[in-house]
């Protein structure tokens, strides 16, 4: 691939941008960054590739498009895009759901631009170009959205082009897509915000110094809850119907577990933890994750 453009430099982006560089996947590598703070990071940290100053440079200068920013800008970026000459142009973008970004690339983007959607699974609660990693993706899953009007060619550029980035490449429709992260990353981060909520609630409702005190559970539980607030708002709007019947199934199991501990019912509530216990082990097994406790800490 002789050039490639990367819009929006902040952790994800900026790590695509080293991993790049470092695979020498491209002969040029360009950038296209709104964020004046961002910037001055990039060029402070002597990051590769070449920071061009209007989207329309780095668009019809490059082979691949990638959008490394917030999709509420994904219409905003795809209306410029076709004012641009951009024969041949492969388009892709790395958010986390796909059904709603599905809609707006079918109706505002020129019929004649092909736009592959990928969904690396990597990511942090840290924010900005300062926190990327040249191998954040490697062994990660990369979900690629195929449909009916996929064209092969243009799906096995992109498949070839995140193996070389180092992730395991899966192909899947946008529903089973969203369906599936609504209840595996999602969810746990709405968990994650509105726990973090109620423990700031309840702190202010009792007058005590909880935060101070936080175990373990809080403590883990508050770092997802430090992920950027664009980026979550923009992914629980996009994935609103899988994630509201998540939330439906989450409160339906929360009121079991309420009714076993008021009961006191033994059985049941020891039956439920020691099935959950399972899913951890299956996670290890899987490569999900390493097995050192307190996840990893010291």
């Amino acid at each position: 691939m002789k050039s490639i453009l990367i819009i929006g430099c902040g952790l994800l982006g900026s790590s695509l941008l080293r991993r790049i560089h470092k695979k020498k996947l491209a002969k040029k590598i360009f950038i296209y960054e709104k964020s004046k703070s961002n910037i001055s990071k990039i060029i402070k940290l002597k990051l590769p590739g070449t920071v061009v100053k209007t989207l329309k440079e780095g668009a019809t200068n490059s082979d691949l498009i990638i959008l490394c920013t917030p999709m509420s800008e994904y219409k905003k970026i795809i209306i410029k895009l076709n004012n641009f000459n951009l024969p041949k142009k492969l388009i892709t973008d790395i958010g986390s759901s796909k059904i709603e970004s599905s809609k707006i690339i079918k109706k505002f983007l020129r019929k004649n631009l092909s736009w592959i959607q990928s969904h690396p699974i990597a990511g942090s609660e840290v924010s900005g170009p300062e926190h990327g990693k040249e191998d954040m993706f490697v062994n990660r899953w990369c979900i690629l959205i195929k449909d009916k009007n996929t064209k092969k060619n243009e799906l096995n550029i992109l498949n070839r082009f995140w193996k070389k980035i180092g992730s395991k490449v899966v192909f899947m429709e946008s529903e089973k897509h969203d369906k599936i992260f609504s209840i595996t990353s999602h969810l746990p981060h709405l968990i994650a915000y509105n726990l973090v909520k109620s423990a700031q609630d309840f702190e202010k409702k009792q007058n005590y110094d909880l935060i101070k005190f936080s175990a373990g559970g809080l403590r883990d539980f508050s770092r997802i809850a430090a992920s950027n607030e664009i980026m979550w708002r923009d992914i629980f709007f996009n994935n609103k119907n899988n994630i509201s019947k998540a939330i439906d199934l989450f409160v339906k199991n929360l009121n079991s577990f309420k009714k076993d501990i008021n009961s006191k019912n033994n059985k049941s509530i020891l039956r439920k933890l020691v099935q959950t216990k399972k899913v951890r082990s299956k996670i290890i097994k899987l490569k999900q994750d390493i097995d050192k406790p307190d996840f990893g800490r010291n």
